[in-house]
């Protein structure tokens, strides 16, 4: 799938969304304007995980052509359950090579990266398995504790190296630090905290989405 166009990926987490908002958050994702969504539910069982994907389907069903992509986070089978969901893996995950050989080849794959010699190894892989890589943290968040902010330089060397591969920046992002990233050669960014919690996350994704380059 082509992410050319994509900008703004928005993640529904489990970590920042309790299930009583589940299916609310997630169509507020949609109709602000989200280009992508993840389903990202990192400390759920195998079972719950398809509880929460079943209840979020039929507001893309609902969309129809104009629904975005659904991407979800280090669950193959999961991903490969229905048709056209997409998978994101990160360093310690399935191997992106193997995810693509599962997947086949028109699912979205997406694989994060913390370093220089983790982008230039996305980079390497080219379009051919990757639809996209993520580079990040960018900043200090509490969604990654377990990373060191890999801070903008980063950011500059992606921009530099990446190519035709799309790449999204992510960790710490927000309303208010964004105008950073866009200097630093971002065209495309992930913002998980700031969209999901505030009071209206529909008009969150539509700011942020607006000040994306076209």
């Amino acid at each position: 799938m082509d992410l050319s166009g994509a900008r703004f990926y928005a993640i529904l987490d489990t970590g920042y969304v309790p299930r009583s908002r589940w299916t609310k958050v997630c169509l507020a994702l949609i109709e602000g304007g989200a280009d992508i969504v993840q389903m990202r539910a990192k400390t759920e069982s195998a079972q719950e995980r398809r509880s929460l994907l079943e209840e979020i389907l039929p507001l893309f069903a609902e969309k129809g052509p104009g629904a975005p992509p659904l991407v979800i986070n280090d669950d193959i089978e999961l991903a490969l359950s229905h048709p056209g969901l997409g998978l994101h893996v990160g360093q310690e995950d399935l191997p992106a090579r193997e995810a693509r050989v599962r997947l086949g080849p028109d699912r979205i794959l997406g694989l994060s990266t913390h370093s220089e010699d983790q982008i230039r190894a996305a980079t390497a892989l080219g379009p051919a398995v990757l639809s996209y890589f993520a580079v990040g943290p960018v900043f200090p968040t509490p969604t990654k504790p377990g990373y060191a902010a890999v801070g903008l330089e980063l950011v500059k060397l992606a921009a530099e190296i990446s190519g035709s591969l799309p790449f999204f920046c992510i960790g710490g992002i927000n309303r208010r630090n964004l105008s950073h990233v866009l200097a630093a050669g971002a065209k495309r960014v992930v913002a998980v905290s700031d969209v999901l919690c505030a009071p209206d996350p529909e008009q969150a994704v539509r700011e942020i989405r607006g000040r994306l380059p076209a």
